[in-house]
């Protein structure tokens, strides 16, 4: 029985990867030329640094004068190599289209930065528009299953070896790179400043990569814990014309059983619901979660 169930599981698993392959690869590529195209039009000619191989690349090239795409190739060669040896082919295949496909990419759209040339002074919107592609880019390689390699191999490197999770990884390496930074750029001129820009620019990619992956809020989830279970259903149901469950609640120190109202509710009537609520009973407690995916609310 057990062994049916992983077999039907399995089986599962590989349709949705079946289905969804082409139109992964195809996004990974689009995914691996924006966040190539955001280096290098935005970042790179004017020094801001958002972590990572990439953000590595610009600092080695004002210190030792070496070519951001000879580095950037190089190191992720090498890093591919590492993580086949010490982390396995199973997780290194996710990383090897990515690590092949951003270099390239790379490569073709060094020269696009002399081309598209932006006459203004203005860096912050500099760095939104870049950390906006980026951010994108970036997002529909994560959203697919793919990783671009690099600093990403660097992470699970120190996640398996200095027992810390992968996010805890990301944000000391891109700290360090980007505050090391300040001490390199432009001979010291406007370096900090410079910093402050790498570090918005990262917190745009990580809120863009966290909408693609989940997607934008469309619906609140309300958790409503009331003495007052019918008027706020009826207002729920009859007033909202919202679906409503009622499930079996009990507290942790009193032990006292009580009814939980959960609703899914719009987010343009969030407001209108919170305040409906409060109005039948001021002292119900409301808890409100983001809903990314639902169906059945109109």
């Amino acid at each position: 029985m057990i062994f049916k169930r992983f077999k039907k599981q399995e089986n599962i698993l590989e349709k949705i990867d079946k289905k969804g392959k082409v139109r992964a690869y195809i996004y990974l590529g689009i995914g691996c030329f924006l966040t190539a195209f955001a280096f290098n039009v935005f970042f790179s000619p004017n020094n801001v640094v958002t972590g990572g191989v990439s953000g590595l690349s610009i600092v080695i090239k004002n210190v030792f004068n070496i070519s951001q795409t000879s580095f950037i190739l190089v190191t992720y060669i090498v890093l591919l190599i590492l993580s086949y040896f010490l982390l396995g082919p199973e997780i290194s295949k996710k990383s090897l289209i990515g690590s092949i496909l951003y270099p390239i990419f790379i490569y073709l759209t060094q020269d696009f930065g002399k081309y598209i040339y932006f006459n203004v002074d203005n860096m912050l919107l500099i760095t939104l528009f870049g950390a906006l592609i980026n951010g994108i880019g970036s997002g529909l390689t994560f959203k697919y299953g793919f990783s671009t390699g690099g600093s990403d191999i660097i992470c699970q490197l120190m996640s398996k070896y200095l027992k810390m999770s992968i996010g805890d990884a990301i944000k000391i390496l891109n700290l360090i790179i980007i505050i090391g930074s300040g001490f390199f750029l432009n001979n010291g001129v406007y370096a900090w400043e410079n910093v402050m820009f790498g570090i918005i620019a990262i917190y745009i990619i990580a809120i863009l990569n966290d909408k693609l992956l989940l997607g934008v809020s469309s619906s609140k989830a309300f958790y409503i814990i009331t003495d007052e279970e019918t008027s706020i259903k009826n207002f729920l149901m009859k007033e909202l014309g919202r679906g409503v469950t009622v499930l079996e609640g009990r507290g942790g120190y009193t032990g006292d059983r009580k009814k939980v109202i959960m609703c899914a509710i719009p987010t343009k009537e969030y407001f209108l619901a919170k305040e409906g609520i409060l109005t039948i009973d001021k002292d119900a407690i409301i808890l409100i979660n983001d809903v990314y995916q639902s169906s059945g609310i109109e």
